[in-house]
């Protein structure tokens, strides 16, 4: 197997690590919060180093220049392929802004080491193709969020129970599949167990019910971390999609639909701009469920550049609604707030991220939107017809949202609300990204359909995916 030129990954991974023993000595905040900085910037850059070597050598997967764990397993743990390898500039990125965001008046309710800590194991997920070292990091990422409802005096019974369930699952699932398990010879108990749990950490529908509990009790910051990444699709990936048949992929893609409708239909209706986000979110994810498990490359291409597109444009969108929570509050959106006067740059993002989450023309969005609608027709024409019907479902509480934020009167601020320096810059980078991404969106699809095709042909080497 080719090697990066580089220890790209194990860096990445090690230095947010370091960041969190050394935040954790810190007592003052405002100084926990520059270190937090200095190392999110600086993994951000090693986890770019990674996409960037890895493009270079023209492979379908790579391991790290250093493997320290090879001794331990007999087997390379930290490798990357063409479809995790632009993830991890991705979470280097999510974790980065979100920090960068965090207001004086917050960072003392905001673990700037635990963060750290929770960006170290999400990088070394997302760098992982071992099954067994996948469950235990997914198990240890569900830590941070646990301590901070337990710290904040909150009822964690609901998080406990489906975390306790998803990490069983995957568990039991993984030890019946064992080594040999294929898609051509499925262990089918095995496949429903993994699936299963897969589903709840996904939040599908009826097993959702945990990430709005999350996001009512925790720190809206610690909410975006946690479920942002989309980390149960990445366990579907790698646990479920190499050994279901496709009877199976097809079935998690139907309740994924129903999921994201109904999830869209949620957000329309909801008064408490936390709950909005979560269905909102909750829709786009299950919509890029529905991709992943089509099983044709046009559907699969579609799916991973709608997981890239959700993930930065859903991340500008929370972090706009964090930010102006942190000026006024819980929102609610039953009545006009009329903000937009004294934060026009938190209005913009708000707008432009909400609409290229849903595939807005002009938008990273919109051509992974088409794919996944494309992909979705070849297998029934009526769950085309469900993706669009999610798509503007949402499209029209984004809309409805923003008038409530922003519009509809005058706010009467006894301080200024208006943006400061770090929101600017990264409401800068993200009109780039999206923007950028929407302009010219050849280089990402040709990419993210060359990973399909990719990633099919492994699932099935005996055979080729047509065109």
């Amino acid at each position: 197997m080719p090697e990066l030129h580089l220890p790209w990954m194990e860096v990445s991974i090690l230095i947010p690590l370091l960041g969190a023993i050394v935040v954790a000595c810190i007592k003052d905040s405002a100084k926990a919060k520059i270190v937090c900085l200095v190392a999110c910037s600086l993994t951000l850059i090693f986890a770019a180093g990674e996409w960037i070597d890895f493009a270079g050598l023209d492979t379908f997967e790579a391991h790290d220049h250093w493997d320290v764990f090879q001794a331990v397993f007999h087997r390379d743990v930290f490798v990357i392929d063409e479809l995790s390898a632009p993830l991890l500039p991705l979470a280097a990125l999510l974790y980065l802004t979100t920090v960068m965001t965090t207001l004086r008046t917050k960072a003392s309710r905001f673990s700037f080491g635990w963060t750290l800590f929770s960006e170290s194991v999400l990088l070394a997920t997302l760098a992982c193709r071992h099954p067994w070292v996948i469950i235990m990091l997914l198990a240890v990422a569900a830590v941070p969020p646990w301590l901070e409802l337990r710290h904040r005096n909150q009822n964690t019974r609901v998080f406990t129970v489906h975390m306790g369930i998803f990490v069983g699952l995957l568990c039991l699932g993984q030890f019946l599949a064992g080594r040999g398990a294929t898609a051509a010879d499925p262990p089918i108990i095995a496949g429903c167990l993994l699936t299963a749990g897969a589903l709840i950490r996904s939040g599908i529908c009826p097993l959702h019910c945990w990430m709005t509990d999350l996001f009512e009790k925790a720190t809206f910051g610690t909410s975006l971390l946690f479920v942002t990444p989309m980390t149960g699709a990445y366990a579907v990936m790698r646990l479920v999609f190499p050994i279901a048949p496709a009877w199976a992929l097809q079935s998690i893609a139907i309740l994924s639909l129903i999921t994201a409708v109904y999830a869209a239909g949620m957000a329309l209706v909801q008064t408490e701009s936390r709950r909005f986000f979560c269905y909102l979110f909750l829709s786009h994810s299950s919509l890029v469920l529905v991709g992943l498990e089509l099983g044709t490359p046009i559907g699969l291409a579609g799916a991973l550049c709608v997981w890239l597109s959700v993930g930065i444009s859903l991340l500008g969108f929370g972090i706009a609604l964090r930010c102006i929570e942190a000026r006024t509050g819980r929102l609610t959106l039953d009545k006009y707030h009329g903000l937009y006067e004294h934060t026009p740059f938190l209005a913009s993002m708000f707008l432009l991220t909400g609409l290229a989450s849903i595939g807005f023309p002009g938008t990273i969005g919109f051509i992974g939107a088409e794919l996944i609608v494309e992909g979705a027709v070849e297998v029934y024409a009526s769950v085309g017809l469900a993706v669009v019907l999610a798509a503007a479902l949402n499209g029209i509480a984004v809309v409805k949202a923003y008038f409530h934020v922003f519009t509809g009167t005058r706010h009467a601020a006894a301080v200024p609300i208006h943006s400061r320096l770090g929101e600017r810059i990264t409401i800068l980078v993200m009109v780039a990204l999206i923007v950028g991404g929407g302009l010219i969106p050849q280089p990402g699809v040709a990419s993210r359909y060359h990973a399909a095709r990719a990633v099919l042909e492994h699932r099935h080497p005996s055979q080729s995916p047509q065109h």
